[in-house]
This record gives C-alpha cells, sequence and structure tokens, in this order.
C-alpha cells in the first residue's frame, strides 16, 4: 500500500455564517461548527483511504480559540495528520475571516478519528501519511502520542460504559 502525502488529503471549504447559525451571543453556535468539521474530516479521510465509507471513530478535541461572527467567512481546512494501522487522524484548522477588514484569525482546531471500512462494513487498512510542510510535520511528530491518549481513552470509556445503567429510571 503506497503512502499518501498530507496535502493530498487537504480539504478546505468555504461558508459564510448565517443568522440560522447564530447563538444568543450572536456567534457560531458550536454544534454547527462541529457539524461542518465533521464533514470536511470525512473527505479527508475517504480522500486518503479511497472507500466508499470512513466513519468517525472519535472526535478528539474541539478547541474553541474565537468566536466567529456573523460578519464573518468561515474556513475550515483538513487533512490527514497521522495514520495507525486502520485509523486516520484528522486534523481540522477553522480560520474566521471578517468579510469588511479582511483580518484572518484562527477560530478553532480539532482533532477526528476516522476508519474505513470496506463492503463488510469492516476495517480496513489505511496508507501511511507523508507530512511535507512545517505544519503537517509538527501535527505528525506529535500524532504517536495523541494516539496512545486516544488508546487510554477508549479503554476508560469501556470501563465507564461497563457500569452504566441502561434501566429506565422509573423501573429501578
Amino acid at each position: 500500500m503506497q503512502a499518501k502525502k498530507s496535502k493530498e488529503t487537504r480539504i478546505i471549504q468555504n461558508d459564510q455564517v448565517l443568522i440560522n447559525d447564530l447563538n444568543n451571543y450572536h456567534t457560531l453556535f458550536g454544534g454547527v461548527l462541529m457539524k461542518k468539521l465533521d464533514a470536511c474530516a470525512t473527505l479527508s479521510a475517504r480522500r486518503h483511504a479511497r472507500v466508499k465509507e470512513c466513519v468517525t471513530a472519535s472526535t478528539d478535541t474541539v478547541n474553541f480559540i474565537s468566536p466567529i461572527r456573523q460578519s464573518d467567512s468561515v474556513c475550515i481546512e483538513s487533512f490527514v495528520s497521522y495514520t495507525g494501522k486502520n485509523s486516520m487522524e484528522i486534523f481540522c484548522k477553522v480560520i474566521a475571516e471578517d468579510m469588511i477588514s479582511a483580518e484572518r484569525r484562527i477560530a478553532a482546531t480539532a482533532f477526528l478519528t476516522f476508519v474505513a471500512l470496506d463492503e463488510d462494513k469492516k476495517p480496513i487498512e489505511v496508507p501511511n501519511v507523508i507530512p511535507e510542510s512545517e505544519e503537517e510535520q509538527f501535527l505528525y511528530d506529535t500524532g504517536e502520542e495523541r494516539a496512545k491518549i486516544r488508546k487510554l481513552k477508549r479503554q476508560q470509556n469501556k470501563d465507564l460504559v461497563s457500569k452504566l445503567s441502561i434501566k429506565k429510571p422509573w423501573d429501578e
């Protein structure tokens, strides 16, 4: 399986902020942004694995750095930053641009993990990724540590789920 360059997986989506996307503080709803992040990251994962279906395995972090206002455009850049055997870490960078002043700022960052599936919905091996730019190299170099943290958190979540009840509150 031939490795792919990070830039080959880069997706750039631009969008405007509509009034229906705003919360009561007149900034973009976090959930609206998360939906946009997942959609963009999915395309990066599919572009890397070249399969019909990739599923979101986890959203590690979404860091909201700067509010996004109605006067801004939203640019989401995503690309594969690190790979495991069956998983792909996708880095997303959100850039808000004031459409009047042209000021650009990092509004959010996120890491999502995807798994590529075959026709039988089974995980398949994915190609390695080759970083080239300084940004890509930094994310790649720090990817193994994030992968270890994800593995630990997966186990912690399994432990948590094993202790949760699915009984209806009135049946207890």
